[in-house]
């Protein structure tokens, strides 16, 4: 008898394998060693500052590394992860030299058993993974059983992510590659007929967007992070309108991310290399890059737990040097144009959000939606 939730739909074209996570004894005992041997750095003026304007503090490093020494415990988080149903396809994508490549694809999925459950891909982004969806997929397992479940969740952790295959050593690898292998995935699960809906933030929205403008099994999407090519400037006609004190504190907030806050992207995007070597040799640098967004993005500073969970992740699979490809077609703004949408699209717009210039943009989009 199958577990709950795992009933792939009949009308699959490939059936993935189930997926256990589990990280080798051998690479966890070499973590300890190699985090409890980092230094914290000397002190400085601008590391003995708390307000934040320059990134972490010192202290805050020192008492993370504390934790993550003395009570962080992975095996607890492989757990949890693992009583979520786990799976690994095998997709395949055409690629410009006629010739078609194969990638391991990981994900996480709630089935439904339900005949018209939507099928509904979610899109994680930077410093994000699956491990993101987790709380949504606890509180759809409380509500529904796998008869009443409305939707097919499925949340793949993207190319160079967790566990899913990284890009290629021979090519670039890009945008477009990524929503292909989102796509034929979706398909793989059996869901071209029907079409499946998206939902993404952060990187994963430039992949909803891409994926709505150029793939007819995309029928809608959802974004909780969209921006314009004008962004933090409010656009035309946008620009010849009188702006309420909330948009005005919007666009603030945007100025303040480009001068301020959006140096992190501009690294990813131009030296990818030289940060991917850098995070990808100590955990506590990593921790320091990824933890400053989590703490800064966030609304309220998440538990330790949280952080650490997903930064001890990126450590064991080595995504930070694999997955922020991304940013170079982000910064060129090859995915950033206001055309590079579909024609069915909701955006949910964050009161403390980078972005707040979404409804404005909505003209000329079939159906837009601001919540």
């Amino acid at each position: 008898m199958a577990a709950p939730y795992t009933t792939i739909p009949r009308t699959a074209l490939k059936v993935p394998e189930p997926y256990h996570i589990g990280i080798p004894e051998q690479q966890l005992s070499d973590f300890k060693t190699l985090l409890k041997l980092s230094k914290i750095p000397a002190a400085t003026y601008e590391n003995l500052q708390e307000d934040g304007r320059f990134g972490v503090s010192r202290r805050w490093l020192e008492e993370m590394k504390g934790y993550w020494e003395e009570g962080f415990e992975w095996r607890k988080t492989e757990e949890h992860i693992n009583s979520f149903p786990n799976f690994m396809s095998t997709v395949t994508i055409p690629v410009e030299n006629g010739e078609n490549e194969e990638y391991k694809i990981h994900f996480v999925a709630l089935f439904s058993e339900k005949q018209d459950a939507a099928p509904l891909v979610l899109l994680h982004g930077w410093p994000g993974s699956f491990l993101e969806f987790l709380p949504l997929l606890s509180l759809m397992r409380s509500k529904y059983t796998p008869q009443t479940l409305p939707y097919h969740l499925i949340i793949p952790s993207l190319p160079g992510y967790a566990f899913s295959s990284p890009p290629p050593l021979t090519r670039d690898f890009a945008m477009n590659d990524i929503c292909k292998l989102v796509n034929q995935l979706m398909l793989d699960l059996g869901f071209g007929q029907t079409g499946y809906l998206a939902q993404g933030g952060d990187v994963g929205s430039f992949v909803a967007r891409r994926l709505s403008a150029e793939y007819e099994a995309c029928k809608a999407i959802h974004l909780n992070f969209f921006t314009a090519p004008t962004f933090p400037n409010p656009p035309e006609p946008a620009a010849q309108k009188p702006l309420s004190e909330k948009e005005k504190v919007g666009i603030q907030r945007g100025q303040l991310f480009q001068t301020a806050g959006s140096a992190y992207a501009m690294e990813h995007a131009t030296r990818p290399s030289t940060i991917g070597l850098v995070l990808g040799s100590s955990p506590l640098a990593l921790l320091a890059w990824i933890g400053e967004k989590f703490v800064h993005w966030s609304d309220e500073v998440p538990a330790k737990e949280e952080i650490l969970r997903s930064v001890t992740l990126y450590w064991f699979t080595e995504t930070l040097g694999r997955g922020i490809y991304p940013y170079r077609d982000i910064i060129s703004g090859c995915t950033n144009g206001a055309g590079v949408l579909g024609e069915a699209v909701g955006v949910f717009v964050f009161p403390q959000g980078a972005a707040s210039d979404a409804e404005e943009l909505g003209g000329g989009v079939g159906k837009f939606g601001v919540l």
